[in-house]
């Protein structure tokens, strides 16, 4: 256990919110190893601040884009997430703040938190993972019912908020393929832009 809040990774660096989620994904890489490059990434507690992110972030060097990404969902932990980004725009303005997510704040939520976050997120990533309902589920084996609509209806929101969206999904998982031409023609359909992850054992 530790309290990695800021990490690098591919001259990179990443922020870990929390490690709560609302998907168990079968191709996630915390069900197989409790670290990232030796950095571990499972936290003491839930209850980091804002200030405890800034606090990290300022032992290192930022250059072109700090991604929100970590063992958990990080927009679980939204008003943190609004104020680091915030910091970050007001001190490093060039800076481009990327959030890797499941989609599923808005549901969380009960609001749509999209418009709370333009100004302030550059990109989105939303993990899609499937072409239907029940591939996603198989997938991602979500916590609630309905949760692949929740995401479509989040990457939609997001596009038009006119916050650049990228909706992806891990190709190959143990010799599973996808149908990348429908995910394709899926992510088009609500504004956004699609990337096939090729699933890599054990990750890092």
């Amino acid at each position: 256990m530790s309290n990695i809040l800021v990490y690098e990774l591919d001259n990179k660096i990443y922020i870990n919110l929390t490690n709560k989620c609302t998907n168990d994904c079968i191709f996630c890489l915390r069900n197989d190893k409790d670290d990232v490059k030796g950095q571990e990434l499972w936290l003491d507690d839930e209850n980091s601040t804002a200030q405890d992110v800034i606090k990290q972030l300022k032992n290192f060097e930022l250059s072109d884009e700090v991604i929100f990404c970590g063992y958990g969902e990080p927009m679980l932990k939204l008003e943190v997430l609004k104020d680091v980004a915030k910091y970050l725009k007001e001190n490093y303005p060039n800076i481009k703040i990327r959030v890797n997510t499941n989609g599923h704040a808005n549901y969380v939520f009960k609001r749509n938190v999209v418009p709370e976050l333009k100004g302030l997120v550059d990109e989105f990533s939303v993990s899609l993972n499937g072409v239907s309902s029940e591939e996603y589920e198989r997938l991602s084996q979500p916590k609630f019912d309905g949760a692949y609509e929740e995401v479509k209806k989040f990457i939609k929101a997001c596009s038009d908020e006119g916050i650049s969206v990228v909706a992806s999904v891990v190709e190959g998982y143990k010799g599973q393929h996808l149908d990348l031409e429908k995910c394709e023609q899926i992510c088009a359909s609500l504004g956004a832009k699609f990337r096939a992850r090729e699933w890599i054992q054990g990750g890092y």
